[in-house]
C-alpha cells in the first residue's frame, strides 16, 4: 500500500509547489521528468502477480506461445496485432509476460507524460493520472493501458493541431485494443485546415480499421460485452469520475481561455462524458460502458489540471485550488484501496527483480497446465 501512496503523494507534493507555466512547454523534457517517467514505467512494467487480470493475460501469453499455430494474415489482425506480436517477442526473447508487461509500461508512461505536458499544470494532471488511470488501469487493463497510452499522445497531438500525427497514434493504438476506434473520429471535432479532404481522410481510415480489425470480432464482442450482459462492479464509480471534471468544464468553459476548436473539441468529449451516465443506467452491460469509458479518463487530467486558474485569480498561485484537487483525488485512492471489491488483487504491491525468489518457472507451468486442463 505504501508504494501507491507514494506515487501518488511525491508528484503531488511537486504539484502543490508548481505555478502555471505558459504554453506550449518545450519538447525537451527536465530530468525530474525522466525521473518519473522511468520510476512509473518500472512500477507499472516490473509488477508481480498484481492487478485483477493477471492469470488472465498470463494463459493469454501461454496460449500465444504454444497452441495458437494460425500464423495467416487474417488470424494475427483478428487479435490485437501489436499486443500479440509482443506476446510472441516475450516468448522469443525469453523475457516472458514480464517483458510483455515492461514494454506496455514504457508505452503507457510515455503517453501520460507527454499528454501531461500538453497541460499549464503538467505536475498536477500526472498526479491526478496515478489513483486510477495509472494504478488501476496501467496495472490491471494492460492491453487497453497501452492503447490508452497512445490515445493520449494522440490527443497532445491534437491540441498542438497535428493530424497526421493525431491519425498515426490512433492507428496504432487500434491495433493493441480494437475498442480505441471509438475514439479517432473525435478529430472530426476540430474544424481547422481542409475539412472536406480531413473528413474524407478520417473515412478512409475508419473503415479500413473497422474492415481489418473489427469487421470479424464484432459478434464476439456483442456477445461478450452486450447479449451476455456483463457487469462490472463500480462502473457507475468511474463513469461518475469522468462526470464530474465534464460538468466543472461546461460550468466554466469561458473561463478556460480556449480556442475556438479546442473549445469545442473538449465540450462535445464533455457532453459524452455526461450522457455516459444515463446510458450505464438504460445499457444491459455496464462492462461495455466501463470500457469505453475509459478512453474519457484525460479528460479528467485536463480539467482538473487547469481548473485552478480557471475557477481562481488571474495571476495568482491558486494554491488553495490546486491543494483541492489532490484532496479530492487522495480520497479517490483511500477509497479505492480501503473499499473496492478487487483491490484486494493489487496488494501487496509486488515488484519483479525484488520477487526473484518466487518461482516464476512453476508458476508459468502450473499456468499452462490450468490452460491444458481448461481451469
Amino acid at each position: 500500500m505504501l508504494t501507491y501512496w507514494m506515487m501518488f503523494l511525491i508528484p503531488a507534493f511537486i504539484a502543490l509547489y508548481q505555478k502555471p507555466m505558459p504554453l506550449p512547454i518545450p519538447k525537451k523534457w527536465p530530468i525530474l521528468w525522466w525521473i518519473a517517467f522511468i520510476v512509473i514505467a518500472l512500477l507499472v512494467g516490473l509488477r508481480y502477480e498484481v492487478g485483477a487480470d493477471w492469470n488472465n493475460y498470463l494463459q493469454n501469453f501461454i496460449f500465444y506461445s504454444f497452441y495458437d499455430t494460425d500464423d495467416s494474415f487474417e488470424a494475427f489482425v483478428k487479435g490485437d496485432p501489436s499486443f500479440k506480436f509482443l506476446n510472441l517477442l516475450g516468448r522469443v526473447t525469453g523475457g516472458g509476460i514480464i517483458l510483455v508487461n515492461a514494454i506496455s509500461g514504457v508505452i503507457f508512461t510515455w503517453g501520460l507524460v507527454v499528454f501531461s505536458r500538453t497541460q499549464p499544470r503538467p505536475w498536477l494532471a500526472f498526479t491526478v493520472a496515478m489513483p486510477y488511470l495509472v494504478i488501476v488501469v496501467a496495472m490491471g487493463y494492460t492491453r487497453q493501458s497501452v492503447a490508452i497510452g497512445l490515445v493520449m499522445v494522440a490527443m497532445a497531438a491534437l491540441i498542438e493541431k497535428r493530424m497526421y500525427r493525431y491519425f498515426l497514434f490512433m492507428v496504432i493504438a487500434v491495433t493493441f485494443h480494437k475498442s480505441a476506434i471509438i475514439v479517432l473520429p473525435l478529430v472530426a471535432l476540430i474544424s481547422t485546415g481542409n475539412r472536406w479532404i480531413k473528413m474524407l481522410l478520417l473515412l478512409v481510415t475508419v473503415v479500413t480499421l473497422y474492415w481489418l480489425l473489427v469487421r470479424d470480432v464484432t459478434d464476439s464482442l456483442v456477445e461478450n460485452y452486450i447479449t451476455a450482459e456483463y457487469n462490472s462492479s463500480g462502473a457507475a464509480i468511474r463513469v461518475a469520475m469522468n462526470a464530474v471534471p465534464a460538468g466543472l468544464f461546461l460550468l466554466f468553459r469561458k473561463r478556460f481561455r480556449l480556442a475556438k476548436d479546442e473549445n469545442g473539441f473538449w465540450t462535445m468529449l464533455s457532453i459524452a462524458a455526461i450522457l455516459m451516465v444515463p446510458i450505464l443506467v438504460v445499457s444491459p452491460s455496464s462492462t461495455a460502458v466501463d470500457r469505453i469509458a475509459l478512453y474519457w479518463i484525460p479528460l479528467q487530467l485536463y480539467v482538473f489540471s487547469r481548473l485552478p486558474e480557471a475557477i481562481g485569480k488571474p495571476g495568482k498561485a491558486n494554491s488553495t485550488w490546486s491543494f483541492l484537487v489532490v484532496l479530492y483525488y487522495a480520497a479517490v485512492l483511500g477509497v479505492w484501496m480501503t473499499m473496492a471489491n478487487h483491490s484486494v488483487y493489487w496488494l501487496p504491491y509486488n515488484f519483479y527483480p525484488w520477487d526473484m525468489f518466487w518461482d516464476i518457472e512453476t508458476t508459468f507451468e502450473n499456468n499452462r497446465w490450468d490452460y491444458e486442463h481448461g481451469k
